[in-house]
C-alpha cells in the first residue's frame, strides 16, 4: 500500500494514498481498534447536512467565499448520496465528544474538495469547520440523525403495522372468544377487541414518539466550544438552524440555551424512552400472538400464523413462531439500549457530555432494529394471522368464567360454588348449576349468552 504524509498539531502521520482523510482520522483509526461498531451512517449523513448548512451560513455572513461554499456543498451532496462511505471508518468507541468523527468529516470534505478544485482550496479546520466546534457539531448531528431516522424509517413502519391491525379487526369483528387475565380464563371478548388493544398500543406509542421529537428539533450548533458561541458570528446559530431545516424538511430550530445543549442529552433520553415504550408494547403483542398460536395440538391454538421455515433439526414437521421470537429479542435489545443511554446521559460534566457516541449509536440502533423488525413481523406474521374459530368456540364453551354473568341472578357465592363444582368434577358450567339447583335450564340458557358479555 502506498502512503502520503499528512500533518496535524501533533506532527506528521502516514495516511493511505488512496484515502481522502487526513492525520487526525488516521490517528483515531490507529488509536481505537475497538470492536466493530463504526460510527453510524446516519451520523455521517447528518454531518454532511450540517457542514453544507454551515458553509451556506458562513457565506451569507461574508466569512466564506463563494467558491469554497460551492465546493463544500457539492462534496456534502456526494456524501449524502453514499458515494464516499468508505472514507468514514472510525469506531464508535473513540473520544466521547465525537471530535475525531467531526474531524474525519472535515478532512474528507477538504480532501475531496481540493481534488475537485485541483488546488488547496479548503482547510479542514479553517474552512470546513468554520464557526464550529466538535462540541456543538456532534450533538447537532445526533439530533439531525435521530429525527431523520425516526420520521423517515420508524414512524412509517409503525403506521404500516397499525393499518394491518385495523384490517384484522374488521375481519374478526364477529368472533367471540375467551379473555384471559393472569394467564387464567376470564370473561369473553371479541377477537377484534383483543386486536384493538394491540392496535391502540401501537397508536399510543406512535403519538408518544412524535411528541418526543420536540426536544430533538433544538440544535446546539452555534454554541461552539462551551456554549458561548466563540468564533461564530452573531446570529449564526439561528441562521444555520433555518438552513438545516430547509435542507432536511424538518422543523429544526436553534436551542435557546447552548450551555444546555452541549452538556445535557435529556432530549435523546426522553425520545428513547418513548421508543422503549414502543418496545414494551411490541413485546406484549408478539408474546400474545405466539401464545394464541401455540400448538398446533397441545397449546392454545386459537389462531394460526404463517409457517415460514422448519422449526427443528430433530423433530420433523415442527414449525415455530420465529417472527415472534425475533420481535421479542429486538424489544429486549431496545430496553438494554435505553439503560445505556440513560446512564451515559447522566455523565455530563461541566460544559460537555463525553458519552455522546455511545448514546447516538444505541439510539439509532434501537430505531433501526424496531423499524426493520416491525416491517418483517407485519409482513411475515401479523398480516397472515387467521382465527381458528372452532378452537375459540370450544374453549369458550368449556370456560368456567361464563359464570360471571350469573352473579346478578344467583349471587357471587353461589356462582363461585357452581364454578368450583364444575372444575372439581369436570362438568360443564351448565351441568354444575343444574346439579346445585341454582337455576332451571331455561333460566341458564337465557342468562348465559357470551354475545351479551362483550
Amino acid at each position: 500500500m502506498e502512503f502520503r504524509k499528512e500533518h496535524d498539531s501533533l506532527g506528521e502521520m502516514l495516511v493511505p494514498a488512496n484515502r481522502f482523510w487526513g492525520a487526525q482520522t488516521q490517528r483515531s483509526l490507529e488509536n481505537f481498534p475497538i470492536g466493530d461498531d463504526k460510527m453510524p451512517k446516519e451520523i455521517i449523513r447528518a454531518f454532511a447536512v450540517l457542514k453544507k448548512a454551515a458553509a451556506i451560513t458562513n457565506n451569507s455572513f461574508g466569512k466564506l467565499d463563494d467558491e469554497c461554499c460551492k465546493v463544500i456543498g457539492l462534496v456534502c451532496d456526494a456524501i449524502l448520496e453514499g458515494k464516499f462511505d468508505q472514507e468514514f471508518p472510525l469506531s464508535v468507541w473513540q473520544t466521547g465528544s465525537g471530535t475525531q468523527s467531526n474531524m474525519n468529516m472535515n478532512e474528507v470534505v477538504s480532501g475531496i474538495g481540493n481534488a475537485l478544485a485541483k488546488k488547496e482550496l479548503l482547510h479542514p479546520n479553517d474552512k470546513v469547520n468554520m464557526s464550529q466546534s466538535s462540541n456543538d457539531t456532534f450533538p447537532t448531528a445526533m439530533h439531525i440523525a435521530a429525527v431523520t431516522a425516526v420520521t423517515d424509517n420508524l414512524i412509517p413502519a409503525i403506521e404500516e403495522m397499525i393499518e394491518t391491525l385495523k384490517k384484522l379487526e374488521a375481519e374478526n369483528e364477529d368472533i367471540i372468544k375467551i379473555g384471559r387475565t393472569h394467564l387464567q380464563d376470564a370473561t369473553p371478548v371479541r377477537f377484534s377487541q383483543e386486536i384493538s388493544g394491540w392496535r391502540s398500543s401501537m397508536e399510543h406509542s406512535l403519538e408518544f414518539i412524535k411528541q418526543s421529537l420536540s426536544g430533538l428539533y433544538e440544535l446546539a450548533l452555534g454554541g461552539t466550544a462551551v456554549g458561548t458561541g466563540l468564533n461564530a458570528p452573531e446570529g449564526f446559530d439561528e441562521k444555520v438552524a433555518s438552513v438545516i431545516a430547509e435542507l432536511t424538511g424538518k422543523p429544526f430550530v436553534t436551542d435557546p440555551n447552548k450551555f444546555h445543549s452541549l452538556t445535557s442529552k435529556d432530549a435523546l433520553v426522553y425520545s428513547h424512552g418513548a421508543i422503549k415504550a414502543l418496545a414494551a408494547d411490541y413485546m406484549k403483542m408478539a408474546n400474545d400472538i405466539r401464545w394464541l398460536a401455540s400448538g398446533p395440538r397441545c397449546g392454545i391454538g386459537e389462531i394460526t400464523i404463517p409457517e415460514n421455515e422448519p422449526g427443528s433439526s430433530i423433530m420433523p414437521g415442527k414449525v415455530n413462531p420465529t417472527q415472534c421470537e425475533s420481535a421479542t429479542m429486538v424489544a429486549v435489545q431496545v430496553m438494554g439500549n435505553d439503560a445505556t443511554i440513560g446512564i451515559a446521559a447522566s455523565q455530563g460534566n461541566f460544559e460537555l457530555n463525553v458519552f455522546m457516541p455511545v448514546i447516538i449509536r444505541n439510539y439509532l440502533h434501537s430505531v433501526r432494529l424496531l423499524a426493520d423488525s416491525l416491517r418483517s413481523f407485519n409482513l411475515r406474521c401479523v398480516s397472515g394471522i387467521k382465527a381458528n374459530r372452532a378452537a375459540m368456540e370450544d374453549i369458550l364453551d368449556r370456560s368456567l368464567m361464563l359464570v360471571t354473568c350469573l352473579s346478578p341472578s344467583i349471587g357471587y357465592e353461589n356462582a363461585a360454588r357452581a364454578a368450583r363444582l364444575a372444575h372439581e368434577e369436570g362438568l360443564l358450567l351448565k351441568e354444575a348449576v343444574l346439579k346445585l339447583e341454582l337455576m332451571t335450564e331455561e333460566e341458564f340458557d337465557l342468562a348465559v349468552d357470551p354475545a351479551k358479555m362483550v
